[in-house]
């Protein structure tokens, strides 16, 4: 495998802005741990090594019980979501994967019965974000966990 650019470094002025806007997010009416959900379930999708393996960290160091990191991507057999959170998920997967005809409006009814105007406005924002990242990370090849000690994901003591 040959050795990729890193793109945060050829573009420090777009990665600083990025990182900004993803701050932001985190002040959005979207709870924490719903965000790692859809980070990881993104993640997951887009098969981003780095990025899922960071939100995963994330989550248990947010307080994130390890089963339901487990069953995200069975979220919709699994018991251990809420409806608000399945609704969450439910978004994410079809905003990442974007269905050739568009958004099912049997989805986005099932999100709008369990978020408000802006709830499902933030969340559409935060999971552009995280296939903004995706798509960064799986094009340069990001080593999962290489940025580790940088962002305190050490902590998680997931090695």
């Amino acid at each position: 495998m040959s050795q990729r650019l890193n793109a945060f470094a050829q573009s420090p002025e777009l990665f600083k802005k990025y990182v900004e806007f993803g701050l932001l997010l985190k002040s959005g009416a979207i709870e924490a741990s719903i965000l790692h959900l859809v980070e990881i379930r993104a993640s997951q999708i887009n098969g981003c090594g780095f990025c899922l393996d960071m939100h995963v960290k994330q989550a248990r160091i947010g307080g994130e019980r390890e089963l339901r990191v487990h069953h995200v991507a069975i979220w919709r057999e699994s018991t251990l979501f809420s409806p608000r959170e399945r609704a969450c998920l439910a978004w994410t997967e079809a905003l990442t994967t974007l269905p050739p005809h568009g958004v099912p409006d049997d989805v986005y009814e099932f999100v709008r019965a369990e978020l408000s105007e802006k709830e499902i406005s933030d969340l559409s924002f935060a999971i552009m974000a995280i296939n903004g990242w995706n798509r960064l990370n799986v094009g340069f090849r990001t080593e999962p966990g290489s940025a580790d000690k940088a962002y305190g994901l050490d902590k998680a003591n997931l090695n």
